[in-house]
């Protein structure tokens, strides 16, 4: 890297969730969504954390307006919390339905976007509003 691009200095990005249904949630996200185990850490009064490899991380910032378009598309109305996390999957209608068999509810199905992916719009365990999405273009067709 040269000196105007120093080497970048944040290694992983991990977002972390409390759940006051702490099983709930691991079996959710681990079991159903099929997210990998890394490390589980137990302490002091009943304190627990899963860890879990949700693959490459990106951190999206959107405006205000970027934000109410995604709902508009996703969903047809304004849902989304300040914070939404998402999640790409090989499978949008397929993974959309196990999680709503494993207690998720679904706000949208799947819905094909105008920037070619598939996305749906789930409430989880955890109070967490999340989108399950699959890119409909191949890596080839997103360079070109």
């Amino acid at each position: 890297m040269s000196a105007e691009h120093p080497a970048p200095v944040v290694r992983q990005l991990r977002l972390v969730v409390e759940a006051a249904d702490h099983e709930a949630a691991v079996a959710f996200f681990r079991d159903a969504l099929g997210l990998p185990e890394q490390a589980a850490f137990t302490g002091d009064g009943d304190a627990r954390v899963v860890i879990l490899d949700a693959g490459r991380a990106t951190l999206e910032i959107a405006n205000p307006a970027q934000k109410r378009m995604i709902d508009e598309v996703e969903v047809g109305r304004q849902v989304a919390p300040r914070i939404r996390v998402a999640f790409e999957v090989d499978d949008a209608r397929e993974t959309t339905a196990r999680l709503v068999a494993a207690g998720a509810h679904e706000i949208a199905p799947p819905t094909r976007t105008p920037w070619q992916s598939l996305n749906s719009r789930l409430d989880a365990p955890a109070d967490l509003q999340i989108t399950i999405f699959e890119e409909l273009r191949t890596p080839e067709d997103q360079a070109g």
